[in-house]
């Protein structure tokens, strides 16, 4: 018979005092290289698969997913109007500096209609050559620019980023020499974000403060951290009262190939507390230095595994716990935004675009992480997220366990307990988790759903279920019910309520409603809003979308529309963000909900 051990909760049922702020709807994003665009969105014909996931995701929310298009090979690439192939291709004419050449790329026309078809309003983080540096630095960065502008118009452009690791150009990229640092680098990007300012966003009516600078990607001696990126000026110049800068970005990956000091196995980069130990240790710095500055702070490029993940570890069902917790654990730290990078060779892309060995395109289980923090944050435009700190956790459990509780316009919605206790699909007799918890008393009598994360066991690679759905059954990624079964619980006159989670596994108990049934708050999600920048003439975050939407007769998911429209390098420089959103503006955004309803390893 299989064991049970038990930890206790009691959380209260208003918001703590030092909860972050609210989570933006876009939150939890992707990053896909740009060499890899095509293979995401389809070359002449559109990747259906890319679009219902992201449509799905977009569905949950009421807002798409947060897309930075960026990586080592946005440094390599320039435009060419006469470039009229469905990929990028090789210069041969290529002269730049650079382990690979600063102009060995080009692309045309078609790069940015493949863009274009992401979801409706779409944000999304474009990544600019910074290396490029002859003597017509400026009129190439800004003619990528306008493109942008002008042919993404189904998109939501909300930032540019000028440059890829910028702290690496001398030591790994080679596109500066001995004399590069931070100062430097501080004089070149402001240069070209007052080209781009002044030539293709000011005519246009956009805000100056439309960057992300990059802080230090990795944790050798480096003037790059946001401390000195600040002392050097790179947040002082101002046009009209407002700086270049918009948000702070910088990148992590929890394991990296040849930096890493431990074996890889499952087991091992499944311990929640090994994640939080590293981020603590190569971030906690620089989540401090942002905390100083107006600005937010997101990691715009993350991964589990870097560069390119391992099979049999990266695509196995502990994927979809990793990416869970760690988006939790992000939105608890108050990170802007947590994006997920992915390149179309990589195990650890949440799915696979394109056939990998032998493999044809489907979701990866890392996909459904993304779409339980989707669906239990919803689209409410007022979700806070707190790490609830657990006393005493039984034997064997410790750095496996993690439990957060989600609020919602400052009252507790949900319970999420993760369980990564390693559980094989080919074990019989898996152990459980039972929580018991102690509810706030006004919420005796209450019904509380069920909502549960699971597959055979952490090593399965198919097969994952998120709240009775699958996204692999359908072919094309949209959403399939495998079940309808509503499992409850009531909570105890005296405020008690037991739930059980079985090892790799996770289970959220929504209070009173399904979890996915929430609907969005309009003024919530108006005040955030208006908070936001970009280039959408929608001002308000979709609020027609309903995180309840299930397939239809005819397959299709969502009321996010994308826009019809008839390979690659990892990001390897590698390094292992705080919503540090003011307390005047997210307090707005909750102050608005209440009265409606009554950031690694830095390499």
């Amino acid at each position: 018979m299989a064991a049970s051990s038990t930890v206790t909760m009691s959380p209260p049922e208003a918001a703590p005092s030092d909860i972050a702020g609210v989570v933006d709807p876009s939150f939890a994003g992707f990053g896909i290289e740009p060499s890899n665009l095509f293979a995401f969105t389809g070359e002449q014909d559109t990747n259906a698969l890319s679009m219902n996931l992201l449509a799905n995701l977009a569905n949950y929310t009421g807002k798409p997913p947060h897309i930075r298009l960026g990586g080592n090979t946005e440094d390599y690439m320039i435009y060419d109007s006469t470039q009229t192939e469905y990929a990028e291709i090789h210069n041969t004419d290529a002269s730049g500096n650079g382990s690979i050449k600063w102009d060995s790329m080009l692309i045309g026309p078609n790069f940015f209609e493949a863009a274009n078809r992401f979801p409706t309003g779409t944000p999304i983080t474009w990544g600019l050559n910074l290396a490029y540096n002859d003597d017509d630095y400026l009129d190439r960065i800004t003619e990528m620019a306008q493109q942008v502008i002008d042919r993404c118009t189904n998109l939501n452009i909300v930032a540019f980023e000028i440059g890829n690791e910028p702290d690496l150009y001398y030591s790994s990229s080679l596109f500066r020499d001995a004399t590069w640092s931070g100062d430097v680098y501080t004089t070149e990007w402001l240069a070209r974000a007052q080209a781009i300012y002044e030539q293709v966003l000011a005519p246009v009516g956009l805000t100056a403060a439309f960057f992300e600078p990059q802080a230090t990607s990795h944790t050798s001696g480096t003037s790059f951290t946001i401390d000195d990126l600040v002392d050097y000026g790179l947040a002082n110049q101002t046009v009209n009262g407002s700086t270049y800068v918009t948000n702070w970005n910088q990148h992590d990956y929890t394991y990296f190939f040849g930096v890493a000091e431990y074996d890889l196995t499952l087991e091992a980069v499944m311990s929640f507390t090994l994640v939080e130990n590293q981020f603590t240790a190569q971030a906690s710095d620089q989540l401090s230095q942002a905390a100083t500055t107006p600005y937010g702070y997101a990691l715009r490029e993350m991964g589990w595994v870097g560069p390119l993940g391992s099979a049999n570890v990266t695509d196995t069902f502990g994927g979809a716990l990793y990416t869970l917790n760690f988006l939790l654990y992000g939105a608890s730290l108050n990170m802007s935004g947590v994006n997920f990078h992915m390149t179309q060779n990589s195990y650890t892309a949440a799915w696979q675009p394109t056939t990998l060995g032998g493999v044809a395109p489907y979701p990866r289980p890392l996909y459904y992480g993304h779409a339980a923090f989707n669906q239990i944050i919803g689209p409410t435009c007022s979700a806070q997220v707190y790490q609830y700190a657990l006393d005493t956790v039984p034997t064997g459990y410790d750095a496996y366990l993690r439990a957060y509780t989600v609020y919602q316009s400052g009252t507790l919605s949900s319970i999420v307990v993760l369980n990564a206790k390693m559980a094989n699909s080919t074990e019989t007799d898996k152990s459980n988790l039972t929580v018991s918890l102690t509810m706030p008393t006004s919420f005796a009598g209450k019904t509380v759903h069920l909502a549960y994360l699971t597959n055979d066991g952490l090593d399965s690679k198919y097969n994952s279920t998120w709240n009775g759905m699958t996204y692999e059954a359908s072919g094309d990624g949209t959403a399939t019910q495998v079940s309808d079964a509503d499992n409850t619980a009531t909570i105890g006159s005296d405020g008690s309520l037991t739930i059980s989670v079985r090892d790799s596994q996770v289970v959220v108990a929504q209070i009173g409603a399904k979890v996915g049934s929430l609907s969005a708050n309009s003024t919530a999600c108006s005040a955030l809003a208006s908070l936001q920048q970009g280039t959408s003439t929608d001002s308000t975050i979709a609020s027609d979308a309903s995180s309840t939407s299930k397939p239809g007769s005819d397959g299709t998911t969502s009321s996010i529309s994308s826009s019809n429209s008839t390979s690659g390098d990892a990001d390897s420089n590698k390094s292992a963000g705080m919503r540090s959103t003011s307390s005047g503006i997210w307090t707005a955004v909750l102050a608005a909900g209440l009265s409606a309803l009554a950031g690694f390893a830095l390499f």
